[in-house]
């Protein structure tokens, strides 16, 4: 019989799981939401492809530039306290994106929302690996990582439904009560740390090296398909990044508390680990997007009939990602891993081989229950396999470094998907798919656009199974 201190130790870790994952389903749907319904905003906003492409593209970069701030800040001034500024942050900007008079105004609401996801997402998982007993860690993570996929199993039908019924701005206004719930709960429920002295300090030096270099990749990155690479904007962030890689190496080595902890790479099993995490988000990002548009922009549905079909996805990833907490009590987290990464390429496989104008919905589905059952298991285990057994003290920079390759990989595969999407197509029509308007069009342009969806599944299934390899590489390294 469990010891009554273990039940209620227990028992806290559950509800800060409830905290923790109803936050998840909050950022969770409104990303999904917006993937669907970015085509009716886009419309509606006379949102060209740049304005469009950077809904998307600002929120995922400037999360991932401010992830391991957030998780230094985190570790020395407490998770609780970063955590509901991020609630509260995230809520703000949902109120005001829905007033924004135009798409710019839209992407700029979408990087004060993501300074707010940074935090939450900075530490979530760290709250719940320090609210967990190990033994019981896996099953914690796995119910975290579930609530995503409850999200994107409501978030695309909620996108649609409200992108053609309420309007546009409802995508945003819908987050504004769901926040403002879970701020109140977290508060209720999140104990305050307690009065401790904390070691170290803020590399602030290495603070602004990272955003500099990260984000000059990126930008770099998300803009040369569009500008091209002699573009000075493109040019800058490669130059952002040349410069500031050494100097920041140089940096973390001789701080005396480095943002990065770049020690921790030389463990082979930490650094395959996020590799695997860049690698995997870099194959399955953009998925729903990807499906979402094909629905719109290939077949001519609405925004609602592709929401409702992108749904097996989401429903496989949740199942799946409930199950794997409690298939790591059989098999280890890295096997697991390895076994979600295998399905999610197969999925990919299905996907590219069945790609055309006309393919039956059900091949459809086929490949997006296995993309979903291979990215319910990897995600959890992958996290578990990474964070268990760390100090307290160090599981909110750990998380944001796993958290920052994991983003950098949704920002490349959102680049690197937007643009194999399009490259077959003339730059005049580049804003018809955006808008879910080109199966209106001729229906040579429509075989071009499946053409662009080739290669992107293509170059998807690649990636993924380097992620594979990677994870058979920790495996070995173990």
């Amino acid at each position: 019989m469990p010891s009554t201190t273990t039940t209620t130790s227990l028992g806290y870790a559950w509800r800060t799981l409830s905290v923790v994952s109803l936050a998840s389903v909050l950022t969770g749907l409104g990303g999904s939401a917006i993937n669907v319904a970015l085509p009716e905003i886009a419309r509606h906003t006379g949102a060209d492809a740049t304005a469009a492409g950077w809904i998307l593209l600002g929120f995922q970069l400037t999360t991932t530039v401010l992830m391991v701030v957030f998780g230094r800040l985190a570790d020395l001034f407490g998770r609780r306290r970063m955590y509901l500024l991020g609630l509260a942050t995230y809520t703000l900007a949902a109120l005001l994106a829905g007033l924004a008079p135009n798409a710019w105004v839209i992407v700029a609401m979408r990087v004060l929302q993501a300074a707010g996801a940074a935090m939450l997402l900075t530490n979530s998982a760290a709250l719940v690996s320090d609210a967990f007993p190990r033994e019981r860690l896996g099953e914690g993570m796995g119910v975290y990582v579930a609530s995503f996929s409850i999200a994107g199993l409501i978030g695309p039908t909620l996108g649609g439904v409200l992108a053609a019924g309420p309007g546009w701005r409802w995508v945003f206004w819908f987050n504004v009560p769901i926040g403002l719930i879970c701020l109140v709960w977290g508060a209720i429920v999140l104990r305050r740390p307690a009065v401790a002295r904390r070691e170290g300090g803020l590399d602030w030096p290495g603070n602004v090296l990272v955003l500099a270099t990260l984000g000059g990749l990126l930008l770099a990155l998300s803009e040369f398909t569009r500008l091209g690479w002699g573009h000075p904007a493109v040019l800058g962030g490669l130059a952002a990044f040349a410069v500031g890689l050494p100097l920041f190496v140089a940096r973390e080595r001789r701080a005396a508390h480095p943002v990065v902890d770049l020690r921790l790479f030389r463990e082979r099993a930490f650094a395959y680990g996020t590799l695997a995490s860049f690698l995997n988000a870099v194959a399955r990002m953009g998925m729903l997007f990807l499906v979402a548009l094909y629905f719109q922009a290939v077949r001519g549905d609405d925004p609602v009939q592709a929401g409702l079909k992108v749904l097996p996805l989401a429903v496989a990833a949740m199942i799946a990602s409930v199950a794997s907490g409690f298939l790591q009590r059989l098999m280890s987290a890295r096997t697991l891993a390895a076994a979600g990464a295998a399905t999610t390429t197969c999925g990919l496989a299905v996907m590219l081989a069945v790609m055309s104008a006309r393919t039956p919905y059900p091949a459809v589905a086929a490949g997006l229950v296995l993309i979903g059952l291979g990215s319910g298991v990897f995600l959890p285990s992958n996290t578990t396999a990474i964070l268990d057994g760390l100090p307290s003290d160090r599981l909110g920079i750990v998380n944001a470094m796993r958290l920052m390759m994991q983003n950098t990989g949704n920002v490349v595969g959102t680049a690197l998907v937007l643009s194999l999407l399009t490259a077959p197509l003339p730059a005049e029509l580049h804003r018809s798919v955006f808008a879910g308007t080109l199966a209106h069009l001729s229906g040579g342009a429509v075989e071009q656009l499946v053409t662009g969806y080739r290669w992107a599944l293509g170059s998807m299934a690649a990636i993924s199974v380097l992620t594979v390899l990677a994870c058979l590489a920790r495996r070995r390294s173990a």
